[in-house]
């Protein structure tokens, strides 16, 4: 017999209203009652769905509205929600907020194209007789959007749970799913870029396990689960999306740098990098010595300022990387990556030398120096292989503290930027060699496919063609050699 689907989506009335400690406590919980939860997540983001994906089992995919169509979402939705009991979307900032006027791009957007029932998270510090109309207006504001119910967050106490309940019951019809009072010890350290990416944190499973079990004693989950299983029927995708044929020469071997210090990937750009032909293979910037044997290296975002000491410290790594790079080795890096390719990085007074590649210097500042979704133009310095030919138009996102300094003047761009910072304000995606390295997070569509790109170029490369002679590097003494399986949660450190 098949699965029923039961679908919806956690949104909040506003940004840092708990809907993340809800989401990944709502995933734990139901989980652990041995129902399968696929959860996703809306927008550009790379902590909360660790958390997610460590709460689940299950890699956490994203929606974005404004980098993906309608009919891919619903498409991928659909895909990745399959043999699931249970599809929690995790939105972000409030239910109607987003950069188009028209809400295109919004919560509420997404829970109107997949259909989704909405779990309101309020911050009722403070409250009583005024959640009323507050919830009452966002029922108001779009007749389109159905509530499943409320769970009142941040609660004061029997009584204030009380006093609310009393206040949504009489004046409004939506039901109040659950109650959650106010404990400083189930929230999530947060930092200047939101939570703390769970790959950090050495007590991951207690943390999920007490906010699971925190969660199933203050929300109703049969409630819930009954709730959201009215929602209608799930659109259809609108168009036919067939997974890429992978190419008879799938032997391109792309390590990538998963540990403490870089751990921002998006699962189905793995996928896509598998789909191209390429074998993922993880290697450890803060405690391998070696590169395992690979043809190109996948350096992504994290926070590396905060392991800059120990990065700094690993010199027969960063060496090898270097000189790898001077050889030819193609490499991408994205905002955490290109900081590490710099020379020097600076952060709390401290400079810290890195690989060197890059001829500049990186240093933090207090307040973002990029922040949001950006709009690229690729110049003719862009190195990978074009598809389709020509400048190409493309959308991305960056968050960074960091910038990027003293690069000589004659330094090759990727990219001009017409939306966001970049570098400077005005590029972004320095080239150095076969190295792209970039402030901007690229995601893989079916329109604009970086994955395949850049497998394209490791496979016209000089150096793969000089490799598969000559194996440039030993394997790791550590044994590092196994794949990356881009739909296996253990990838995401614990």
């Amino acid at each position: 017999m098949a699965r029923t689907l039961r679908r919806f989506l956690v949104s909040a009335t506003h940004k840092s209203s708990g809907k993340t400690t809800v989401s990944v406590g709502l995933v734990a919980a139901l989980t652990a009652r041995g129902l399968a939860v696929q959860p996703f997540k809306k927008g550009p983001d790379y902590i909360d769905p660790m958390w997610l994906t460590a709460a689940s089992g299950r890699h956490c995919r994203h929606l974005d509205p404004y980098l993906s169509t309608e009919a891919e979402l619903r498409a991928d939705f659909r895909r990745h929600a399959a043999g699931a009991d249970v599809a929690l979307v995790e939105g972000n900032k409030g239910l109607y907020d987003g950069l188009a006027l028209d809400g295109s791009n919004s919560n509420a957007a997404v829970a109107r194209m997949l259909g989704l029932p909405v779990v309101l998270v309020i911050d009722a510090r403070g409250m009583t007789r005024g959640i009323a109309p507050l919830i009452l207006g966002y029922q108001a504001f779009d007749r389109g959007i159905r509530f499943a119910g409320v769970i009142l967050n941040n609660l004061g106490g029997s009584r204030h749970e009380a006093k609310l309940r009393m206040v949504v019951e009489h004046y409004t019809d939506v039901p109040v799913l659950g109650a959650i009072h106010h404990d400083p010890r189930l929230s999530i350290v947060e930092r200047h870029l939101g939570l703390m990416p769970s790959n950090e944190s050495d007590d991951v499973p207690r943390r999920i396990a007490d906010l699971g079990a925190a969660i199933a004693r203050q929300v109703d989950l049969d409630l819930l689960l009954r709730a959201v299983a009215m929602a209608p029927p799930l659109p259809r995708a609108g168009g036919s999306f067939a997974a890429p044929r992978i190419p008879a020469d799938t032997d391109i071997r792309i390590g990538v740098a998963q540990d403490r210090a870089f751990g921002f990937y998006y699962p189905d750009d793995f996928d896509a990098l598998a789909a191209a032909g390429a074998t993922l293979v993880p290697f450890d910037t803060l405690a391998d010595a070696y590169l395992p044997s690979v043809d190109a290296l996948f350096i992504g975002g994290g926070f590396p300022e905060l392991f800059a000491r120990e990065l700094e410290a690993n010199s027969a790594l960063r060496g090898r990387i270097r000189a790898a790079i001077d050889a030819g080795l193609p490499v991408y890096a994205e905002c955490g990556g290109l900081m590490y390719l710099a020379r020097t990085l600076t952060h709390n007074g401290s400079t810290h030398r890195m690989v060197g590649a890059i001829p500049g210097d990186v240093v933090m500042h207090e307040r973002p120096v990029g922040r949001g979704y950006v709009h690229l133009e690729e110049t003719a310095e862009f190195p990978w292989p074009a598809e389709p030919p020509g400048g190409i138009a493309v959308r991305a996102h960056e968050f960074h503290h960091a910038a990027l300094v003293n690069l000589p003047p004659d330094t090759r761009y990727a990219y001009t930027v017409r939306r966001g910072h970049g570098i400077d304000g005005e590029r972004d995606g320095v080239v150095v060699g076969n190295v792209l390295a970039s402030f901007a997070h690229l995601r893989s569509t079916r329109d604009r496919n970086w994955a395949a790109r850049f497998v394209e170029f490791i496979r016209q490369s000089d150096y793969r063609r000089r490799r598969e002679g000559n194996i440039v590097y030993l394997p790791s003494p550590r044994g590092r050699e196994t794949p990356v399986a881009a739909g296996t949660p253990s990838r995401i450190r614990r």
